[in-house]
């Protein structure tokens, strides 16, 4: 691949011959080699060296495989994405016809950011994208004579130009998407001569009024003689950037030989330059020997890379190292050098060792940095002389750094200083070992490019205008060089195709000088590379004459190897190309035997109707083994689906290209339709039905989608059928410009981009044929909707883009699924299988679409009631697919135990924004259609009937997805309750259903009269319903009968301590005051009555000490001082914090704590025995019993004046009200809790750690001095009987 035709003097004269016709390449020559071996007749002198002559490409083909393997080959050269406008053909002619001998007389280009080419013929530019299969818009600039230099042949040598292109003020997305639907948007370009130094600077290429560009030239006469470059170029590089927030202004540096930095400013209203930098190399350009050692290479750092927004930072190659530089875009432009790093030093670590055995000189030729700003990769060429023969050889080599992008530098007074911020990645790969000593001229022409595909790889290109391809791949490096059949040309320069779905690396793509644009498959890189020659990476052949001879020797037997223009024909159908040869391990290997068996079966089935055994002879063959994409029957029906026409080109009328879609299409259903017979009589069928339910399920899918696109292509010839039939506008170049006609050519363009094989083909074309990609369409409306839509166009133009896309997709997806329906008996099991339609992508750009569509539709006037009673039709029908595809999607999940939580809450948020957009703009329509149709009076009932007959698929797609907000709007707005209560019983989902979800919205409305009488008919839905409202159950229990079960819901609901434990429904209800709490205890006693359960006489008491407990909370409340703060008006307090609060309050409350004490139950009094026992001590303390004492000793006190003295005492009372005969005491008595004396705790059999009363008095302070009398106290309490204070209070039934 890297050997040059043997070069015949007498071809000469005969090449500038045909040089002169302006007609497109000859098709590859198919004669056999002259009879000397080495030469072919009518072969160019020069040009890209013919492929069949290498010897390295004989030891690759293997004559045996030639024919079977015939696409495997085709796939291994390069494919043509583009030809040469016919304005440039024409000016290339032109061109010739002046008798420019010169060899470099052309010079074109290809920028990646915008996917432009440019070639400068004579005086003029030309620039045109180069993705389109043809390229017709081709844009003409003048490049003025000032610019040209002296009218020379040495001033026309191509190699002077140097230019950078710049999109304004739109992102990279949004460039890729308009280059796909080959619209023009605001391009600035500067060119520069980089000999003259002159500089011009179009700031709007596509705009008609600024056609004359701004000039920058440079007075020669300030230059010095010394300087010693007149006979070089004054530029080697020139990069340009735009400047944030300036209108089409743009700054632009160029470095010279000598090491200078030059800086542009340019702008609409001129250029400005100036010199920032004189030497870079810290010798004032003295070393007029090293002149081309200075400046070599100029590259940005991506600006998302750079540390501010308003500084970018660039990188100077030179002849020892690299130098990082920042440039302040918005604060006059100051460029100062930050840090350098030296590459070629004597640390071996830090990048390449110099002065090493053998070693003469290095040279650091080229640099590129990656889009994401961590590589540097460096070419770099190596004199060395041999030791054993003494002569001199090249080695080259690529160097890849790594980046610190975090890195801080240190500078003291702005000197910049020698700081490593690069890290060598690897060792330097060697791209060739051996190769010819090159002149310095030749090997500062060598530029290198990174980035594509595959992964890791670079193209080198040279002066002379080879292109070779390297990369590290199975621990060797593997070269190819571009190459055609016939006299290309020169190649100019080379870039990737820029990717479809935001993947960085994209397939080599090149420029020739006569062939126009070319790709190089990543499997041509990977297949027919070779590994490093000792040849050189020019046209001059090897430095071993050795290996020439070889070449022409092996020429004799190369006769049968005749090369072949390669296209999108050879491309297989059946494999997606998508990421196919990022890795050969990471290929999945298929069985190619039991592929070719199927295929072969299948053919004799349609020829002879007979299936011969295929069951089992496709089962010995394997081909039931795999699953998936993988297995063979999917493999094979993909092929069918997918295969392109042979017949298909680009120079076809446009009606011959429409036909020739409609019949491959037709006869790929007929063709897939015998594929399912062949699987039925086959059993084949019933084997993958069974066993393989994915693989059948993708196979019957192939027919869904191919029923689709058949759908589809018919809706496009009706659209085109329409704009031929009507007035086309002004902008509408074409019958066939449409939203549709735009996401096929979006679809088809990021098919070929992908797949390179595909690059000559037309959009339409690669569109209609990859049908098992349908899904990449719906990608696109997700990804690139809003460039097919755009903002700028009027509203009603956006609607009918709208109403186009989305009749597409529904025509789609119905025709899809009435396949599946007509074909069910063919469909496997579905139980855990997902379908295409339910996919992520699928449903992203459905929803993208029903979004956009939505967004037109709530703009008020954006256009009339038809239109948008269309675009309702059609988001109806949006809706219905989606909401199906998450069905779909769920129901799969589910059956497969898969988690779904996060799909569920997206399915119903998008169903019900869906939804309720529908219904709302049903609202219109149906004012609309009322307004027309009534006849001056008002008329309800023709009104309803619209209502419900707009309504009616809403109300469907509603009651299918339970869109129950919908389904309650529309039985509100009409006040249909029979409506509504049908459909209450028809909706029983989770969580209640539709049920429920009305008894919410009732509640949320305080309609509680409404939500009660709807109990009457939905009984045990309420009731479930009501469970977390024991406000509103007891009523419907009471309704029910069940007076027992309400009296224990009033109970519960009276003794809520706070309104947040029950109000999940509810967020504005209040605490209830005492007065509720207390009716509530009142009706819970006369339910409990009425219900007279086994025990009910158990619940009434219970109740009843409730009440008592809380008439004990409000008269203890009003002594606590926040009572009057409103603290406690309607909380209702712990026993235990009554009894606190009654222990903190004094001798009128002490006693109070003891009927708290009574009120509580037994097993209160029991755990809480510890705190009964406080309360007796702090009974024990508000009276003065050693006051007591004194005065019963003193006076002498009887048994009447004793009782008399103590029935005062706290003590006495809370005896008699604890232990006297009549005390009420609930559940239970204080005996069995605390007795009253300590013999009693022993005669009772209570546990040990029980005290008494007595024993806790007898830890009082003043029991030695007072105990006797304190005891007196305590039993004669106990003796006398205690009555209860009437509770005459009356119950406010009606508060």
């Amino acid at each position: 691949m890297f050997s040059p035709a043997i070069r015949k003097p007498h071809l000469v004269h005969r090449r500038e011959k045909e040089e002169a016709t302006p007609s497109p390449p000859p098709p590859a020559p198919a004669h056999s080699p002259s009879p000397g071996g080495f030469a072919l007749s009518n072969r160019p002198a020069t040009g890209t060296p013919a492929p069949w002559t290498s010897s390295s490409l004989l030891a690759r083909i293997s004559t045996s495989k030639q024919t079977d393997r015939a696409g495997d080959s085709d796939q291994i050269q390069p494919v043509r994405v583009a030809e040469f406008p016919q304005i440039v053909r024409n000016a290339q002619a032109n061109l010739l016809q002046k008798n420019f001998s010169g060899k470099n007389t052309l010079v074109g280009g290809i920028d990646k950011e915008t996917s432009l080419a440019w070639m400068i013929c004579g005086n003029e530019l030309y620039v045109w994208s180069y993705l389109s299969s043809v390229s017709k818009d081709c844009l003409v600039l003048d490049v003025p004579s000032s610019l040209m230099g002296n009218k020379d042949t040495e001033s026309l040598c191509g190699n002077q130009w140097t230019l950078c292109i710049m999109r304004w003020g739109s992102s990279s997305a949004t460039r890729e998407s308009e280059e796909m639907l080959h619209r023009r948007s605001s391009t600035g370009v500067v060119l520069c001569n980089r000999r003259t130094q002159a500089i011009a600077y179009w700031p709007d290429i596509y705009d008609e009024s600024s056609k004359s560009p701004a000039l920058s030239l440079f007075d020669h006469s300030v230059t010095s003689p010394s300087d010693g470059i007149s006979a070089s170029y004054r530029f080697n590089s020139l990069i340009a950037t735009s400047i944030p927030g300036g209108i089409h202004e743009c700054i632009a540096i160029a470095s010279e030989p000598t090491g200078a930095l030059w800086l542009f400013q340019c702008s609409p209203a001129g250029i400005l330059r100036r010199e920032v930098h004189r030497d870079t190399l810290g010798d004032n350009g003295t070393d007029h020997h090293q002149r081309n050692g200075g400046g070599r290479s100029l590259a940005w750092l991506p600006s998302d890379i750079s540390f501010e927004a308003a500084d970018r930072k660039f990188f100077l190659l030179t002849n020892h190292g690299i130098q990082c530089w920042s440039i302040s875009l918005l604060h006059g432009n100051n460029v100062k050098k930050i840090v350098s790093q030296e590459i070629v030093g004597t640390d071996g670590e830090l990048g390449i060792k110099k002065d090493i055995a053998g070693q003469k000189n290095i040279w650091l030729l080229d640099m590129q940095i990656d889009e994401h700003g961590k590589e540097f990769s460096i070419l770099v060429a190596t004199l060395c002389k041999d030791r054993v023969s003494g002569s001199n050889y090249t080695q080259y080599s690529l160097l890849t750094m790594l980046y610190k992008s975090n890195q801080k530098f240190s500078s003291e007074d702005n000197v910049a200083k020698c700081e490593r911020f690069l890290e060598k990645k690897a060792p330097s790969q060697v791209i060739i070992p051996k190769a010819r000593v090159e002149d310095e001229d030749f090997l500062f022409s060598m530029r290198l490019k990174s980035g594509g595909k595959p992964s890791g790889s670079v193209i080198i290109l040279s002066g002379d205008g080879t292109a070779t391809v390297a990369i590290y791949w199975r621990g060797s490096t593997r070269l190819y060089q571009f190459d055609l059949p016939w006299d290309a040309g020169k190649v100019l320069d080379a870039s990737i195709i820029p990717s479809a779905e935001d993947r960085d690396e994209g397939a080599w793509v090149v420029l020739t000088e006569k062939a126009g644009v070319w790709a190089i498959p990543e499997k041509a890189v990977l297949v027919g590379g070779v590994e490093p020659p000792e040849r050189s990476l020019s046209r001059k052949g090897s430095c071993n004459e050795a290996v020439a001879e070889e070449k022409r020797r092996s020429q004799a037997f190369s006769a049968s190897v005749v090369p072949r223009r390669v296209s999108s024909e050879a491309w297989s159908s059946g494999d997606r190309q998508r990421p196919a040869f990022t890795g050969i391990a990471q290929q999945v290997v298929v069985d190619e035997e039991a592929e070719m068996l199927l295929n072969r079966l299948f053919h004799d089935f349609i020829l002879s109707g007979a299936v011969h055994e295929a069951l089992q002879k496709l089962r010995v063959a394997g081909a039931f083994e795999k699953e998936g994409e993988m297995n063979v029957f999917v493999r094979v029906s993909k092929s069918i689906v997918n295969t392109l026409s042979k017949h298909w080109t680009t120079t076809r009328e446009a009606e011959f290209l429409a036909s020739t879609i409609v019949s491959s299409l037709s006869e790929k259903r007929q063709k897939h339709e015998k594929f399912l017979q062949f699987l039925v009589l086959s059993k084949c069928h019933e084997e993958l039905s069974s066993k393989h339910r994915a693989a059948m399920l993708s196979v019957m899918e192939h027919g869904e989608k191919l029923s689709g696109v058949i759908q589809l292509r018919e809706l496009q010839n009706a659209l085109i059928q329409q704009r031929s039939s009507t007035h086309l506008s002004p902008q509408s170049k074409t019958p066939t410009a449409g939203a549709l006609w735009n996401l096929i050519q979006l679809v088809g363009e990021k098919a070929r981009r992908n797949t390179v094989l595909l690059m000559d083909r037309d959009n339409a074309e690669v569109f209609y044929s990859r049908v098992s990609d349908i899904e990449d369409l719906f990608y696109c409306l997700s990804h690139q909707l809003r460039y097919i839509i755009t903002g700028e166009e009027h509203p009603s133009v956006q609607m009918q883009h709208a109403l186009e896309l989305s009749n597409a997709c529904v025509t789609l997806v119905q025709s899809a699924l009435y396949y599946r329906e007509e074909h069910k008996d063919w469909y496997p099991s579905p139980e855990g299988l997902i379908t295409w339609n339910s996919q992520p992508v699928v449903r992203s750009g459905i929803w993208t679409l029903a979004s956009s569509v939505m967004e037109l539709l709530r703009e008020p006037g954006a256009a009339d009631m038809p239109m948008k009673s269309n675009l309702w039709s059609q988001l109806e029908g949006l809706t219905d697919m989606l909401l199906e595809g998450y069905m779909g999607l769920l129901t799969a999940k589910f059956e497969r135990g898969e988690e779904h939580g996060g799909l569920v809450q997206e399915y119903c948020e998008r169903r019900d924004e869906l939804l309720g957009s529908l219904y709302d703009l049903a609202k219109q329509i149906i004012e609309a259609k009322y307004q027309e149709s009534r006849e001056g009076n008002d008329n309800l009932d023709l009104k309803e009937s619209i209502f419900r007959e707009v309504t009616s698929p809403i109300l469907a797609t509603a009651k299918r997805h339970e869109g129950y907000q919908t389904l309650w709007q529309i039985c509100y707005d009409i006040s249909d309750t029979v409506l509504l209560r049908n459909l209450m019983h028809d909706s029983v989902g989770p969580h209640g259903g539709f049920s429920f979800y009305v008894f919410k919205q009732l509640i949320n409305n305080g309609q509680h009269a409404k939500l009660l009488r709807l109990g009457e008919e939905f009984q045990e839905e309420l009731a479930s319903f009501l469970k977390d409202r024991k406000d509103l159950l007891w009523l419907h229990e009471i309704f029910l009968n069940q007076f027992s079960t309400a009296s224990e819901t009033l109970h519960t609901c009276a003794l809520r301590l706070s309104s947040g434990e029950d109000a999940d429904l509810t967020s504005d209800r209040k605490s209830l005051s005492f007065v509720e709490r207390r009716r509530l205890l009142y009706l819970s006693k006369i339910a409990a009555t009425a219900g007279k359960d086994v025990d009910y006489e158990m619940k009434v008491a219970r109740i009843e000490a409730d009440i008592r407990l809380l008439k004990l909370q409000e008269e203890i409340v009003q002594h606590d001082p926040e009572y009057a703060e409103g603290k406690y008006t309607g909380k209702l307090l712990r026993p235990s914090e009554l009894i606190e609060m009654c222990m903190k309050g004094g001798r009128e409350l002490s006693l109070k704590a003891f009927e708290v004490f009574g009120w509580t139950s037994s097993s209160f009094r029991s755990s809480n025995r510890g705190l009964l026992e406080t309360c007796w001590t702090n009974a024990a303390n508000q009276d003065d019993w050693v006051q007591l004492s004194q005065a019963s000793i003193s006076e002498g006190w009887s048994d009447e004046a004793t009782q008399e003295s103590l029935q005062g005492t706290v003590l006495f009372n809370a005896s008699r009200l604890c232990y006297s005969q009549d005390a009420v005491v609930f559940d239970g008595t204080f005996e069995e809790v605390l007795p009253v004396r300590k013999e009693d705790v022993y005669a009772r059999g209570v546990e040990s750690k029980c005290f008494s009363v007595e024993e806790v008095l007898m830890q009082h302070d003043v029991f030695p001095d007072a105990g006797k009398l304190m005891m007196t106290a305590v039993v004669m309490g106990k003796e006398l009987s205690y009555t209860e204070p009437a509770d005459d209070q009356p119950v406010e039934m009606d508060s």
